[in-house]
């Protein structure tokens, strides 16, 4: 059976997110919109937390999904990490809150020495090295700024 996400009901006949009628948001705003809403997301991430409250984690959300700033600002506000994949990625949770570049696990393949160093400067939590020229670059890397990079190998 569908559940509607909660933040998404219908009220005379129109569509609402989190209390604001779609109709009126698309007149205003032009289409296509992209709209979200920020319950369903609240709403999700406690589901998340709640479900391994009895072990120490750390929910990642993977930027690439969506790198909406006001998107990342409400996670990082809820405690959440992040996964990022690039030197750009990792500006935009620097942007949204510095404080959440301690939560930043740095995945993907191919990252370069001028994405390596300013995720070392930032203290992010951990990289997923990927191959042993990686470990070989971001090891040179740590060496250089002398800074301790935690891995995790995949």
């Amino acid at each position: 059976m569908f559940t509607r996400p909660p933040g998404f009901i219908y009220k005379n006949d129109e569509l609402h997110c989190d209390g604001l009628g779609i109709n009126k948001l698309a007149k205003k705003c032009g289409t296509p919109l992209y709209l979200y809403s920020a319950n369903a997301i609240r709403e999700r991430y406690r589901v998340l937390e709640s479900a391994f409250h009895h072990v120490k984690h750390t929910l990642c959300y993977s930027v690439k999904a969506n790198s909406n700033l006001s998107i990342l600002r409400l996670l990082a506000g809820m405690g959440s990490g992040f996964d990022i994949v690039s030197g750009g990625e990792l500006e935009r949770v620097r942007r949204t809150h510095k404080k959440a570049l301690s939560k930043v696990v740095f995945s993907g393949v191919g990252k370069t020495a001028d994405e390596l160093r300013p995720a070392l400067r930032s203290g992010i939590l951990l990289f997923n090295v990927e191959s042993e020229g990686e470990l070989e670059l971001l090891a040179a890397c740590a060496a250089d700024l002398r800074k301790v990079a935690d891995i995790a190998l995949r």
